[in-house]
């Protein structure tokens, strides 16, 4: 089977030359992809002034290219199974450069929403086949672990640098500037993929179930939608009715799996508690973070005043944190075990937010810093250990398919961080006391105040802007804690999911 897996010039396990070159192309792909996820967010104010797009057509803009990236991972995983995880990626590369210019020059609102729609569609190909190729290049169980350090630093990274990249190019260029960096770096990845990648496939792969493919797109923009909006605008029946759809879909997705020979997914690798354990501590891993990264952007901007490139370096600690941790991840988890360093990660996250608890207006920034690093330390060894446990848990055929689970619970976790914490920070935003005579739109959102406020008569504005930020705050606070509760309940359960669970080679 080995000789399926491996091109015949690869030499023996472990010492595959140029692996490490070839790490590196996929670790730019990563990259590429965490950042446009978090690019998008200081943009917005300029694509609004420009394109004229509707309060939906933005929130569309906005979230279109999350859902269809956590819509179709689990499907791009198992394509690259079957017709070669080299070839999707390069192939999914070579588009996301093409749509990035897309993006980059639309003059429409809905132009721009297809754009971001097919962007994801390219980004779904590209973090599975990472994943799954760093499994085919390091078959030393260590190294592989270091390799999946440095892949999860990038993706927790890519997450942090995006605001700061973002921001510097909108104050030095136009907003079409932040896509437009993605075409050098896609040229780079294909034309080094192409030499030194190797192609990995699964030998008997089975045909691809489309029935299957559409149930799991459904199934994860139904729920990831349904909450998404719950959180922005109160449980309605459009949300529930996206989630009732979501859940229905993704039940009949799972019992299609279960009798099919060759299954898109296969269901029975949840048997295995160490695998279920590592899923769900990734989502849960990933919810704090987001959540925490997401609302901070916004307090530091809109609350205490900071320009977009100065909220973004001054979430970099999350970044440098993530990084180190990411790469002595696999070694704590050898010389302590697996479950101390998912446990440990999980509860200092927990920990960090339970300490944002206490944040107001004027909070200083060494707290904000610290809980930034302590989130950014405890995702990197949590999201590093949980996906190298994945990855090793499966048979090398079906790391695609893996490899997409663990991105799949990177994109649920995402949305569910957003839209849970958001939807504690919205409830207690909407009930501001504000001036008399203030237009609904203020109780919106902060920026939406900010806005009015404009308008207004000095006193009266002053007055609606203390009002509204400070219920921002109290928001944020009141989510930190929900955050820390959920975390910590999680550090409970990989203690008890992940015990006597090993990395290979330990």
């Amino acid at each position: 089977m080995t000789s399926t897996l491996q091109p015949a010039h690869a030499t023996e396990e472990g010492t595959r030359p140029g692996r490490w070159l070839a790490l590196s192309v996929l670790v730019l792909a990563v990259l590429l992809v965490a950042v446009d996820a978090t690019v998008l967010g200081l943009a917005t104010p300029y694509i609004s002034e420009d394109l004229k797009p509707s309060g939906t057509q933005l929130l569309w803009i906005g979230d279109v290219y999350s859902f269809v990236i956590a819509g179709l991972l689990v499907s791009m995983g198992s394509l690259g199974d079957r017709i070669g995880r080299k070839r999707l990626l390069l192939i999914g590369a070579t588009a996301f450069g093409l749509v990035s210019v897309l993006n980059a020059y639309a003059t429409t609102p809905e132009l721009m929403i297809l754009a971001r729609a097919l962007l994801g569609v390219a980004g779904a190909t590209l973090m599975p086949a990472t994943l799954a190729l760093i499994r085919n290049l390091f078959h030393d169980p260590r190294e592989r672990s270091l390799a999946i350090g440095i892949w999860g630093a990038t993706a927790s990274a890519g997450t942090a640098v995006g605001p700061v990249v973002g921001g510097f190019l909108l104050e030095h260029f136009w907003w079409g500037s932040v896509f437009l960096i993605n075409l050098p770096v896609m040229v780079v990845l294909v034309l080094v993929g192409i030499k030194l990648l190797p192609e990995s496939r699964n030998p008997a792969p089975g045909p691809w179930d489309l029935r299957s493919v559409v149930l799991s797109l459904v199934g994860m923009v139904g729920i990831v939608y349904g909450i998404k909006e719950a959180a922005s605008h109160g449980f309605s029946w459009p949300a529930l009715g996206a989630a009732a759809l979501g859940a229905a879909a993704l039940h009949a997705f799972v019992r299609r799996q279960l009798t099919l020979p060759t299954p898109l997914l296969d269901m029975r690798l949840f048997r295995d508690r160490g695998f279920s354990g590592a899923v769900l501590a990734d989502l849960l891993t990933i919810l704090g973070l987001s959540g925490l990264v997401f609302f901070l952007s916004q307090y530091l901007q809109l609350v205490q005043g900071r320009g977009p490139l100065e909220a973004g370096l001054a979430e970099l600690p999350a970044a440098i944190g993530a990084v180190v941790a990411g790469l002595l991840a696999g070694a704590a988890a050898r010389r302590y075990s697996v479950r101390a360093v998912v446990t440990g990660g999980l509860a200092a996250i927990g920990l960090a937010l339970a300490a944002l608890t206490v944040v107001d207006q004027s909070t200083g920034y060494p707290l904000l810093g610290t809980a930034l690093l302590v989130v950014g330390v405890g995702a990197g060894l949590s999201f590093t250990v949980t996906s190298d446990v994945i990855l090793a848990s499966v048979p090398k055929e079906q790391a695609g398919a893996a490899a997409a689970v663990s991105e799949t619970a990177y994109e649920l976790g995402a949305a569910l961080g957003i839209a849970l914490l958001g939807s504690i920070v919205t409830g207690v935003y909407r009930n501001f006391p504000a001036p008399t005579g203030t237009p609904a739109e203020a109780h919106e959102s902060l920026g939406g105040a900010m806005e009015t406020a404009a308008g207004l008569p000095a006193p009266t504005a002053e007055a609606l802007l203390n009002a509204a930020r400070e219920a921002f705050t109290e928001g944020i606070a009141l989510a930190a804690g929900a955050g820390a509760v959920v975390l910590l309940a999680a550090a409970g359960a990989a203690w008890v999911l992940l015990r006597e669970q090993k990395l290979a080679g330990h």
